[in-house]
């Protein structure tokens, strides 16, 4: 517990650092993952395609390879960013893929006679998205992006492949000064559990208020249709 006593303002840094990289990450990936959805729902075959391509490639590769190619491989190429932004792009980058195909089955949802609705009096292809499919589809991707969320939570971890002092990179050095691994860890993995949980609770009463009639309560989920008849 020594260690934890004497290092607990840096263990703090850490997790300030788990937290700004998980928030920019996701926040920059919601909008490229909304723009990958368009083009995925586009009626326009290059823009389909497009969209396609990004999904499957940014969805298949490693995190972890990804992160230790923008890290050291885009100096190569001459372009140098600092090792926390590498690792907010490539958190940016994977997340969007996910973001994107959740975003595009919430537009699935929406029925098609709504856009038709919508078309028959005017509305373009964007307008019909920004005024009629989107703000309906969103009711039921709070769940999905939220996993999301926790993904990229989790995904961050990562990022101390690549020296950036976020949680579990703290987690390291301060293992390697102390040799105290079962507890250091175990610290770490209660900070990344704890903010997960925080982050569903969010999305649970965020869903309840996008609800029909919801009001943000919470409600106890009814799990077979004949337990109120026992």
């Amino acid at each position: 517990m020594q260690i934890l006593v004497e290092n607990w303002p840096l263990l703090l840094q850490g997790i300030g650092t788990t937290i700004a990289l998980t928030l920019l990450g996701y926040a920059f990936a919601l909008v490229l993952g909304t723009v990958v959805a368009v083009c995925r729902v586009s009626p326009i075959p290059p823009l389909r395609w497009a969209g396609t391509v990004y999904v499957e490639i940014f969805r298949n590769i490693p995190l972890l390879s990804l992160l230790i190619l923008l890290a050291f491989g885009l100096p190569d190429a001459g372009l140098v960013l600092p090792y926390f932004w590498c690792g907010v792009l490539g958190l940016t980058l994977s997340s969007a893929a996910f973001v994107g195909e959740n975003i595009r089955s919430g537009i699935n949802t929406v029925p098609v006679g709504h856009a038709e609705a919508a078309r028959s009096i005017g509305l373009g292809f964007f307008g019909v998205l920004r005024f009629v499919v989107l703000p309906q589809a969103f009711r039921t991707m709070v769940q999905p992006l939220v996993n999301v969320f926790i993904g990229t939570l989790i995904g961050s971890s990562l990022c101390a492949a690549i020296s950036v002092g976020e949680t579990t990179y703290v987690t390291q050095q301060l293992n390697i000064r102390s040799a105290e691994a079962v507890l250091l860890f175990l610290v770490a993995g209660v900070v990344y559990l704890a903010l997960s949980l925080l982050a569903a609770y969010g999305g649970r009463r965020l869903e309840a208020r996008l609800a029909p009639g919801g009001s943000g309560r919470l409600r106890p989920s009814v799990r077979l249709q004949g337990a109120a008849q026992a």
